[in-house]
């Protein structure tokens, strides 16, 4: 450090560092309100989707509605729906469940108007994956259906895509299912199935699992945190800089 007589302090140096590091603090900060924000958004979508949950059921979405299903705005809303099922039609996706390995039995109802909806009637296992297995629980004739819309899932699970060609299915993805088991005109979304039991106890419904990760507290306390450390370090280093140079000036005189 230069101590002449016309050396200053803080040096430059100390002063690039310091600019630097109020950059650093304002963006760690920036970044804490961030999350802050979006605990807050986090928050009243948990809210909302409990509402709905747990609202009176209201008649499912029609087709003069499809277009206007959003995952915001709709996905868990309590519906009901009546119609046929059409068991020859259903679809078997790989699922793990609190009941363990198995798979969603995913069967179009069709209303009076031929308008499909896939309900996801619920769990069974693997020894109850053929129809005949359960066949108490494949129900003839009209029914209502009570449950909560579930956006379609067109990504693979268990690391794996849906082969339509093979019938082997990891997601369930409506458009794909719907295509493959020639539905036509099929509502965008599928319905999870309340626990009403079925004849035979068979498919297993109301095991739809909501989960909402909601960690922004600790991100924004941790951005916070860093902000404070970062800031504590710099006003030591400061101060015995500062010490240092008021030091060495002191020893010259």
């Amino acid at each position: 450090m230069n101590l002449s007589s016309k050396s200053s302090f803080p040096p430059r140096s100390l002063i690039a560092a310091g600019i630097a590091v109020f950059i650093v603090v304002c963006g760690l900060l920036s970044l804490g309100v961030w999350q802050l924000q979006r605990l807050a958004w986090k928050n009243d979508l948990i809210a909302r989707v409990d509402a709905r949950v747990h609202a009176v059921p209201v008649p499912a979405p029609g087709p003069d509605q499809w277009p206007d299903i959003s995952r915001e705005n709709d996905e868990y809303r309590r519906v009901s729906v009546s119609g046929t099922f059409q068991h020859d039609r259903e679809t078997l996706v790989q699922a793990v469940t609190e009941l363990g390995a198995g798979f969603w039995v995913l069967t179009p109802l069709v209303d009076d108007r031929g308008d499909a909806i896939l309900i996801n009637r619920g769990f069974v296992p693997s020894d109850r994956r053929l129809p005949e297995s359960r066949a108490a629980g494949q129900i003839d004739g009209a029914v209502t259906v009570t449950g909560l819309i579930r956006i379609t899932e067109p990504k693979g699970a268990f690391l794996r895509d849906n082969d339509p060609v093979a019938d082997k299915w990891y997601a369930r993805d409506v458009a794909a299912i719907a295509e493959a088991r020639d539905l036509g005109d099929t509502a965008p979304y599928f319905i999870d199935a309340d626990g009403t039991p079925n004849p035979g106890d068979y498919p297993r419904g109301g095991l739809t699992r909501i989960s909402f990760p909601n960690t922004h507290l600790i991100y924004a306390l941790t951005w916070f945190s860093m902000a404070v450390i970062a800031a504590a370090m710099f006003i030591g280093f400061y101060r015995h800089s500062r010490r240092e140079y008021q030091r060495r000036l002191d020893n010259r005189r």
